[in-house]
């Protein structure tokens, strides 16, 4: 069987798997409801579809203002350097 890999997956295998133990010790710890392993990675598949693409873009969006900012100082420091 092969193994399908969605855009918005961005996890391991090996990471997968965890978050999906977490996610049935979760319902069993704090719900106290049994659920299955199918059960648990359809809730982690919808919110890697839904929360993860705004957590990712997020994480660009602030790295994209970090180098802006810091291409700004650069030009600062760089006009400071012409002569006159």
């Amino acid at each position: 069987m092969t193994k399908v890999k969605r855009s918005w997956d961005l996890l391991t295998d090996e990471q997968r798997t965890e978050h999906i133990q977490e996610i049935i010790d979760f319902y069993h710890n704090e719900r106290n409801e049994e659920i299955g392993i199918i059960a648990a990675g359809n809730i982690l598949d919808h919110f890697l579809q839904t929360v993860g693409i705004v957590l990712y873009n997020k994480g660009v969006q602030e790295a994209i203002d970090f180098i802006e900012h810091r291409l700004d100082d650069l030009k600062i420091d760089m006009g400071s350097l012409l002569k006159k």
